[in-house]
């Protein structure tokens, strides 16, 4: 295959040519969709409904508002907003309400809840 990655003369006729266009085309448009595809999951925003656990309490219906996946969320839990932040270093800051920004840890429970601190929520959460 001597003449791989050249583009066909048209001595070789316009079918070849044809051909070379036309998979041309559709590796562009390829590339595009699973770019396109792709984009949702690196700024995917929403609201998901969960389960959410303060201090130990009861569990209770909560919403995960998604500003950005994996660095910038929030959950309400009643008249509560806590907000949290993930500097992609491993780092998670928690605001409750108007107060400061505080480092919290994040750890998986035994139930499949991932919480911070004493702020627990479980369902389907979105990580990455």
């Amino acid at each position: 295959m001597a003449n791989a990655g050249r583009l066909p003369s048209l001595a070789h006729g316009p079918i070849l040519a044809g051909l070379f266009v036309v998979q041309t085309l559709l590796t562009l448009v390829s590339s595009q969709s699973m770019r396109a595809e792709a984009a949702p999951d690196a700024d995917r925003r929403g609201t998901v409904a969960l389960q959410c656990r303060l201090a130990g309490g009861a569990w209770q219906p909560c919403q995960m508002q998604v500003e950005r996946v994996g660095s910038h969320w929030w959950l309400l839990i009643g008249d509560q907003r806590l907000e949290f932040r993930h500097d992609g270093r491993g780092q998670v800051t928690m605001q409750q309400g108007k107060g400061d920004w505080r480092q919290v840890d994040s750890r998986w429970g035994e139930d499949a809840s991932l919480c911070w601190d004493g702020v627990c929520a479980r369902g389907d959460i979105p990580l990455d």
